[in-house]
Order: C-alpha cells, then structure tokens, then sequence
C-alpha cells in the first residue's frame, strides 16, 4: 500500500483564490533553510481580470493593536517582506516549478495552478511568542511569519479580505548534532565571621535536551563556613529578552523542586535531582515563551534561540534562553546558574510518495480539546 502525500489547503472567502501547501513548519538548519513552495489555484471568473499575488512575511509585534490605531503608534515591524505575482504568469510555469511537490500539484489541480516559491533569507528569526498575562489583554509579543496569497489592480494595494488568502506559517530550529559541552559552574562563598567558604558545584549531564526529557542535575555542596545552609531548590528558569523596541527581560521558572533539605556548617551534599520542565504543566501561567499558539495542540515551550555569527541579535527580536538555578538560605540567599539548550530533537526524514497520490486537509492547525478556534485567523489578526 502507497503512501499518500498529505497537503494543506485553505481557500479565499470568495473562492477567488486557494493555497496548496506540502508544508506549515520550515527547518532553520543553520547553515540553510527549508523554502517555502506552494501551489496557487486561481478562478479567473472571480478574480475578474486582476492579478493574484503570494506574499512571504516575518513581523515582530510588540503592544496593543487598539493603542496603535488611538495614538497613532506603530508597535509592529516588518522584519522581512517579499511580494511576487504569480497570475498571470511573467514566466513559464517551469521556470517558476522548482520542487517535484510543485510539480504533482500542477498535474492534479490543471491550468488553473500557479506555482510560488521562497528563499528565506540567513538572518531571520524562528517563531516565538509571549504567553500575554491575565492583564495584558489584546498584548501581543511575538515573531511570525506569513504566507499571504490575494487578488488585487496593484501589489501595494490594500486586499480586500473576501479574496485574501492568510496562512501562518512557523520557522524552527532543531538541535544541532554532536554537541560535547558539558555544561558547569563552581562557586566559593565567603561568609562575615567565618573563617571557612562555602563551595558549590552544579553540573548537567550535556548541553542540549529535547523537549519532554528529564534533565538529571548534579548538586556538589561542601559547607566549611560556619553558616547552616537551609531549604535546597533546583529549578529550570526561561529568559525570554525582547530586543526590538524594548528591553524587556522574562524570567520564568518551568520546572523546580522546592526541599527543606540542608547542609549543616562542617558537612557535604552530593544529590542528583531530576526536573522536567514542560508546557503541560505551566499552561496557567502567563509571560512564557511559546513556540506557538497555546491553543493549538503542537505548541510547545519556545526552543533555544540559536543566533548565527554574522547575525546581529537585534533583528532577531526575542531570544530565548535556559537555565538550571541552584539556591539555598543562609542569611540570605546564595545560588549558582548553568545554561543548556531546550530543544527539539532532529526528525527522522521523511519519505514523500512518487506517485499522484493526495491527501487534502485544512491548512489551520488542531486545537486542545474543548477550544474553539477561528478558520480566518492569521498572525497579524490574532
């Protein structure tokens, strides 16, 4: 039995134009990035002579929609836009038919096809969002990207919705192979009136881990100091900056273990502790960084920015970091950091059919159960 290729489709209100596409998530593998190809299918008796249009856009979005439209302020930018004309055609088909997917979809979907194809460029960010606070309503934080496709006299003219085509899109990182860091950090305390330091160790067993695994966390205490250390917690924190428009800085903890343990001044502790920090159990709480919408049932913790080296952190516009914090209680507290990465693990590649063979599905993504969700909503109308 032949696999069949599965293929997001979304229509225009007015049917005037549709958007077939293999793919909603494209690979950032660091040194390249996946393209964004597609298929559009256009009724020359709707679109009544105009000229269809795909559009690939990144947007940074920071504060309320209804404050830019009171105070005439813009809080978004578009970090990336490119616009091309796909009907009628300024070459042929193809010229412009750079995958076998491309290719297939002509052959299914007839002369009514147009094919659009997409380069990334190396210096944009991946998808993030800040899960907006009980008080920040209508706030939205975040980098999206957007594939448009719309009829119109003009590419700058204003679409109207009823012949638009919106599809958000995401950009993703995967772990990076054959990492060896491992990462640790020591520390020595002193203490007013006593003669002996304290000495912290903390150490993981590696650099990266996926998204669900355990993360193992060797604590190394010895207390010569004549201090009694108190109450021992270990947690994951994520730091999300947001470096365009703002410096704003979120620190949230996703996993922690919270003891009464402690090491008596003259004693040591050798402990392993184990966190597991993941979206199902913080999906309360508001100001993390998501890789998506909470709704949507692939959303998960936002991944570990990965910032190429030629790339100015700037245009990045949220970057998000982890790491393990030690802390304990003398007379105050004393605490130890080490960062990792949290991300997703590289797939396994999977095999396309070479035959025809199709399965269309809307393009809008499955919500958590019990959430109703809208089939027009788009990134910049959320």
């Amino acid at each position: 039995m032949s696999v069949k290729n599965v293929v997001f489709k979304k229509h225009s209100r007015d049917k005037s134009v549709s958007v077939y596409m293999a793919k909603r998530d494209f690979v950032d593998h660091c040194d390249c990035v996946d393209p964004v190809d597609g298929v559009v299918v256009v009724d020359p008796a709707q679109t009544k002579g105009k000229k269809v249009y795909v559009t690939l856009s990144c947007t940074f979005r920071y504060g309320r929609q209804e404050t830019d439209m009171q105070l005439g302020l813009t809080f978004r930018r578009d970090i990336f836009v490119t616009t091309r004309q796909v009907y009628p055609e300024l070459q042929d088909k193809e010229k412009c038919t750079h995958t076998k997917m491309q290719e297939k979809l002509l052959r299914k979907l007839g002369d009514n096809a147009f094919p659009f194809f997409f380069e990334f460029p190396d210096n944009l960010p991946c998808s993030v969002g800040l899960q907006p606070s009980a008080s920040d309503v209508g706030k939205k934080c975040a980098v999206e990207f957007e594939v448009k496709a719309f009829c119109s006299d003009d590419k700058d003219e204003k679409a109207l919705k009823q012949s638009s085509v919106r599809l958000a899109i995401r950009k993703i990182q995967y772990a990076p192979e054959n990492t060896t860091v491992i990462p640790s950090a020591e520390t020595t305390v002193e203490f007013l009136m006593s003669d002996k330091p304290l000495h912290m160790k903390l150490s993981l067993e590696k650099e990266t881990y996926y998204h669900g695994e355990p993360i193992k966390v060797n604590v190394d205490v010895t207390n010569s100091s004549s201090r009694d250390m108190k109450d021992i917690s270990v947690s994951v924190e994520q730091v999300t900056s947001v470096i365009l428009y703002s410096n704003d800085k979120y620190v949230k903890s996703v996993a922690k273990q919270e003891t009464t343990e402690g090491v008596a001044s003259g004693t040591s502790l050798k402990k392993k502790y184990t966190l597991l920090p993941q979206l199902g159990e913080n999906k309360e709480r508001r100001g993390l960084a998501l890789d998506g919408k909470l709704k949507h049932e692939d959303t998960n913790l936002a991944s570990s920015s990965i910032v190429k080296n030629e790339v100015l952190k700037e245009v990045q516009g949220i970057l998000v970091s982890y790491k393990v914090v030690l802390r304990m209680m003398a007379s105050g507290e004393v605490s130890l950091e080490v960062p990792f990465r949290l991300m997703h693990p590289k797939p396994v590649p999977r095999c396309r059919s070479e035959s025809d063979d199709m399965v269309f599905e809307e393009f809008k993504r499955a919500y958590l159960k019990g959430v109703i969700g809208s089939d027009e909503e788009s990134p910049t109308e959320a």
